[in-house]
């Protein structure tokens, strides 16, 4: 196995192709992600104590007015001082808990964590935001739900690979304790990310999303480790606004699925119909009534009739096919013979003589 799995596969141009991203995903399977993911704990830098901290202030000059490229960087700042100021989480879609994002823009040898703090349970939460605002027309390229689960696990490994500071760095900022259980992981998207990656003619249908329900269900049967795909809606657009040189949101957020619960259930394909005026082909069957007869071509047959062929056996007669034609089933294979032609006339007295 390489030293980064993840971010190897992150990084393989098929994951980010939306063309190609769901033939990647059906491959994969959860325990060996689970596999990955301890060796992306075990190759992880590591910040040990009294070193630099991965809390860091965010830098003001990039905070006082929008930004669109950084949008989903003052996202996650908002989404802290929301918290922040109304002593409350964010309220998870199932009504079991909340998050509790204490840390925006994390600091990581490999990249910042988006979010990171608390999961019901007080489990380490880290998460990654995909934010698209309303009126966009597209998504990013390259950055498919695939490619941005993958980020999300691979900054969730460093995350456990640093739980020790970590959970120092939470105690001084909250009071509060981490709990010694699997990270909980969480891709969070605007609504219009969301609508956008499943626009994508490529990406049409329930196959690219029966496969992550999959992959994460599978990741945490194997491992502990939760992979959520979560929608959060905001009010306005896009969502806050910078009364004091810093961003914040204009109401409070909610949480939501990614999806709808269905949206995952691929339905087998429905056989095709048959085109109008084609006749539909019915099997008939055998007229126990009527004796076997054997096959000449000179005599007349019906449906049902059974005859006796000297070389294919018994068959059922199912239908008249053209001029002087049946159809005859010989056990599974259909077969077209002549029927009705006029028996050969006797050579007359003269052509004897």
């Amino acid at each position: 196995m390489h030293e980064h799995p993840l971010v190897e596969l992150a990084a393989d141009p098929k994951v980010r192709r939306a063309s190609d991203f769901r033939a990647i995903a059906a491959g994969l399977k959860g325990a060996d992600l689970a596999l990955a993911f301890e060796q992306e704990v075990r190759a992880a830098p590591r910040r040990e104590e009294g070193s630099r901290k991965h809390f860091v202030a965010y830098s003001r000059r990039l905070v006082g007015d929008r930004r669109p490229a950084r949008d989903g960087e003052h996202l996650s700042l908002a989404l802290v001082e929301h918290c922040r100021r109304t002593s409350s989480g964010i309220v998870l879609p199932d009504g079991k808990g909340s998050l509790d994002p204490l840390a925006a823009q994390v600091a990581f040898e490999a990249g910042r964590a988006d979010l990171l703090g608390l999961a019901p349970g007080d489990r380490l939460l880290v998460a990654q935001i995909r934010f698209v605002p309303p009126g966009a027309a597209r998504a990013g390229t390259g950055d498919t739900p695939l490619a941005a689960a993958l980020e999300v696990l691979t900054r969730a490994a460093v995350a456990s690979a640093n739980r020790a500071t970590l959970a120092g760095e939470i105690a001084e900022a909250s009071g509060r304790v981490v709990a010694d259980a699997p990270v909980l992981a969480a891709l969070i998207g605007s609504p219009r990310y969301w609508e956008l990656c499943r626009r994508r003619e490529a990406q049409k249908g329930a196959a690219w999303i029966h496969e992550l329900e999959r992959i994460a269900r599978e990741l945490e049967e194997a491992s502990g480790i939760s992979l959520l795909f979560l929608s959060i809606r905001l009010e306005g657009d896009p969502g806050w606004s910078y009364p004091e040189g810093w961003p914040v949101l204009d109401k409070a957020p909610r949480l939501q699925p990614a999806w709808e619960a269905s949206a995952g259930r691929v339905r087998p394909k429905a056989p095709p119909r048959p085109k109008a005026g084609s006749p539909v082909d019915t099997r008939v069957e055998a007229d126990l009534s009527r004796p076997v007869r054997g096959y000449a071509a000179s005599e007349s047959y019906a449906p049902g009739d059974r005859i006796s062929h000297p070389t294919l056996g018994l068959g059922v007669v199912q239908g008249v096919t053209g001029a002087a034609k049946i159809s005859v089933f010989f056990d599974d294979r259909k077969v077209l013979l002549v029927h009705g032609r006029p028996a050969a006339a006797p050579p007359s007295v003269s052509a004897r003589a």
